[in-house]
């Protein structure tokens, strides 16, 4: 498959993910050294590889979660020989973990964003001094469930 810029490859893996139900990071990129194009991207599932060893210094005060589990999931694209197009040089769709079900694939962070529509009821809710955590509970039964927003409480209170 050819693309003609580098984001409307990544783009098409992140619609690929939405669907498939798993979230995915921008790995690595390799340029050439000759013009400083990238020839290489590499896209990977968010649970590649795995962490490094927690470090034992007093810096550090919070246990993080083991969230990498060594998952092959994952496209490169490449640039071919014309420089002008990318295509994809390998795919490998296999996963060493659950993916999420349809039911739960909303709460993706691929399929989480806040839409115009969103910030606004906030910064509305936020002038009459109504928390992001209540706006977000109105948010809801406004759209009736759940499954029908677009963002999670954290969205909103980070916003």
């Amino acid at each position: 498959m050819k693309f003609d810029t580098l984001q409307q490859g990544i783009s098409f893996y992140e619609n690929y993910v939405r669907v498939s139900g798993f979230d995915t990071r921008l790995y690595s990129t390799k340029k050439r050294k000759s013009d400083g194009k990238i020839s290489l991207k590499y896209c990977v599932c968010n649970k590649e590889g795995f962490r490094e060893t927690p470090r034992l210094h007093a810096e550090c005060k919070k246990k993080r979660p083991i969230t990498r589990m060594g998952c092959k999931a994952r496209m490169t694209l490449k640039l071919i020989n014309d420089q002008v197009n990318y295509v994809i040089f390998s795919f490998h769709e296999g996963h060493t973990h659950p993916i999420t079900t349809p039911n739960s694939a909303h709460y993706t962070k691929q399929s989480r964003n806040l839409t115009l529509a969103h910030k606004k009821y906030i910064m509305d809710n936020s002038r009459a001094n109504i928390r992001a955590t209540k706006s977000y509970r109105l948010m809801k039964e406004r759209v009736a469930g759940y499954q029908d927003m677009a963002a999670s409480v954290t969205d909103f209170k980070n916003f």
